[in-house]
């Protein structure tokens, strides 16, 4: 019971510095954003923002950060993902991929022919995301190492799924669609836990998005323009 303790020790912290903090949020969310962050324990889903407001972030996380599920044999929006879009007037959904992801890994092996035995449950994660990265797979640099080519997979599910959310006739047209990566690898040459932006509504060239969005042109970075 010694992790149970130490879990409960630092709820018990939790709780002290955010008894106050519910007041506004107790009978309803309005949050402002939406995140769907790949399930890893380095990937620190408010921390990563700053944030310490309840009611202010959505978090959604499953294996491979995906938007995407599937319901009566076609893939739809995640409930988890769309249901602040639909319910609470969420108008800004972010998708959060990181470096050196697990999820994109073991797809990428699978695609290659390099995959071992996995849990059901993990199979259907990554037959999910498998169709989806197959053509970034395809497109890699033949020079590409193995490191590199998953940092770049990275960028290219994280595209994937800003471009499920937007093609999709469930997400009003008027929902800011953003797709970044949390690096907490030395991979973008920033500090590490620092959140780059990679896509933006669609946009993809670095320059353009830069251009654009000038109030965050120096957190747009990309490994891999295709």
């Amino acid at each position: 019971m010694t992790v149970l303790a130490d879990l409960l020790d630092g709820n018990a912290a939790h709780a002290d510095a955010f008894d106050d903090r519910f007041d506004d949020v107790q009978d309803a969310q309005h949050p402002d954003a939406v995140t769907v962050c790949c399930s890893d324990s380095r990937v620190l889903q408010d921390e990563m923002w700053g944030n310490d407001d309840p009611g202010h972030v959505f978090t959604a996380s499953n294996i491979g950060n995906r938007v995407l599920q599937r319901a009566d044999g076609d893939e739809v929006v995640s409930g988890d993902v769309l249901y602040p879009i639909a319910h609470t007037g969420t108008e800004t959904a972010v998708v959060v991929g990181h470096t050196g992801c697990g999820a994109v890994t073991a797809t990428y092996d699978a695609l290659t022919g390099d995959a071992g035995e996995e849990p059901p449950g993990i199979t259907h994660c990554i037959d999910l995301l498998a169709p989806h990265l197959e053509p970034g797979v395809e497109a890699l640099p033949e020079d590409a190492d193995r490191d590199g080519a998953i940092n770049r997979l990275v960028e290219y599910n994280v595209d994937r799924q800003v471009e499920f959310l937007r093609d999709s006739d469930d997400v009003p047209a008027d929902v800011d669609v953003f797709g970044v990566v949390y690096d907490f690898q030395d991979v973008y040459g920033g500090k590490r836990g620092e959140v780059h932006v990679i896509n933006a509504n669609g946009e993809r060239d670095p320059e353009t998005l830069r251009d654009e969005h000038s109030d965050i042109a120096e957190r747009v970075h990309r490994l891999w323009t295709y």
